[in-house]
C-alpha cells in the first residue's frame, strides 16, 4: 500500500470537522467515498466535502475496490457488525470510540482481526494530541515526583433533549450506545489514564440515576488501582446544576500536582516543588489529526499507531468492570 484511500461509514456529526476533513489533510491519505443510509444526507456530505463518492449501502461502500481502508463513524451498536465485515473483505479499520457497545463485541472484532491478519484502530485521538503529549512528558520526566493518586471530575448539566422522550438522543439508549454519558465521554478519560499509567489491578464501580431525566445512568462512580500502585477516584454526572459544571483532572505526585482538563480548553498546570507553570496548547483545526495520521504511517510502515484494536478492548473492559457487567 502506497496510499491509503479512505471510505466513511456513518458521515454524521462527528465527521463534519473533527475526523473527515484530515483524511485528506494527512500525507498519502485520501477519503474517496461516504457511506449513509439517508441517501440524501449521504449525497449533500458528498458535495460540500468535495468526496467524489457517496453510498446509500454500507456493503457497496465495503466492497468498493478503490477503498483500502475503513472508518467506522457510527454510533457503537454497529461497530462490530460493520468493523467484521470490513475485515473479512481485507480492508483495516478505523473505528470510532468507544469501539463497541460492550466489551464482548471487542473481543469478538479482534477475533476477527487476528484472524484475518489485518488491524484495527480506534478513534481515541488524545492519545496523539500535543496538549495531553505535554502531561505525559511532564510525567515521564519526573516533574511532580513518585505519582500517588488521580481525581477525575467531570460534571455537565442536562441536555434539553434529554427529555424528549419520543426522539431522545442516541447516546442514552443503551441499546445503541452501550450505557449512557458516561460510555461516550467518560471513555476518553479512561483510555487517557490507560494510556498514562498502565494496566489496572482492580476496579470498583456504582452508577446512580439520580435525575430520572432518562432510563440510563447519570452518575458513575469508580476507583481504580493500577498495577504500579496509583489510585483513581473519578466523578462522572451528567444532570449537575450549571453553576456546578466542572471538566478536572488532577494527577497528585509526592513533589506536587499537574491539573488538565479534558473537554474544556484550559491549559495544562503545574505546581511542584520543582518547577511551577502553565502551558496553553491549542488542538488541531480537525482534532483527530494527528491519530489518523498515525493510522496512515502504520499502514505505509512509518510509524506505529497508539490506539489499537487490543487497547480500545482493554478500555471497554475497565468501563464494563465500572458499570458492573464484568
Amino acid at each position: 500500500m502506497d496510499e491509503v484511500r479512505w471510505g466513511i461509514i456513518g458521515c454524521g456529526d462527528v465527521t463534519e470537522k473533527k475526523s473527515g476533513p484530515a483524511f485528506n489533510k494527512v500525507e498519502n491519505s485520501r477519503l474517496i467515498a461516504v457511506m449513509r443510509r439517508d441517501q440524501v444526507k449521504a449525497e449533500d456530505y458528498a458535495k460540500r466535502h468535495h468526496v467524489p463518492k457517496w453510498y446509500d449501502q454500507a456493503g457497496n461502500l465495503i466492497h468498493d475496490p478503490e477503498v483500502n481502508a475503513i472508518y467506522i463513524a457510527t454510533p457503537p451498536l454497529f461497530h462490530k457488525e460493520y468493523t467484521i465485515k470490513a475485515l473479512e473483505a481485507g480492508k483495516p479499520v478505523y473505528v470510532e470510540k468507544p469501539m463497541a457497545a460492550n466489551y464482548n463485541d471487542c473481543l469478538e472484532m479482534n477475533r476477527a482481526a487476528n484472524k484475518a491478519g489485518i488491524p484495527i484502530y480506534v478513534a481515541y485521538y488524545r492519545r496523539s494530541l500535543p496538549y495531553f503529549m505535554k502531561i505525559k512528558e511532564l510525567l515521564d520526566s519526573g516533574s511532580i515526583g513518585n505519582i500517588r493518586f488521580i481525581q477525575i471530575r467531570l460534571l455537565q448539566s442536562s441536555r434539553p433533549e434529554d427529555t424528549d422522550m419520543d426522539n431522545p438522543p442516541w447516546r442514552i439508549i443503551p441499546k445503541i450506545s452501550g450505557a449512557g454519558y458516561f460510555y461516550d465521554m467518560g471513555s476518553h478519560q479512561i483510555d487517557l489514564m490507560y494510556y498514562l499509567f498502565g494496566k489496572v489491578k482492580k476496579v470498583y464501580g456504582r452508577s446512580f440515576n439520580f435525575a430520572g431525566l432518562y432510563k440510563v445512568e447519570d452518575t458513575v462512580t469508580a476507583i481504580i488501582e493500577f498495577e504500579n500502585g496509583i489510585i483513581l477516584n473519578g466523578i462522572w454526572s451528567f444532570t449537575v446544576p450549571p453553576s456546578s459544571q466542572e471538566d478536572l483532572v488532577e494527577i497528585i505526585g509526592d513533589e506536587g500536582k499537574i491539573t488538565f482538563s479534558t473537554f474544556d480548553i484550559h491549559s495544562v498546570v503545574i505546581e511542584s516543588i520543582r518547577t511551577k507553570g502553565s502551558f496553553n496548547i491549542p488542538h488541531p483545526e480537525n482534532i483527530q489529526f494527528y491519530l489518523i495520521q498515525s493510522v496512515v504511517e502504520e499502514l505505509l510502515g512509518k510509524g506505529k499507531c497508539p490506539s489499537t484494536g487490543e487497547t480500545g478492548e482493554y478500555t471497554n473492559w475497565i468501563m464494563d468492570k465500572i458499570l458492573g457487567r464484568e
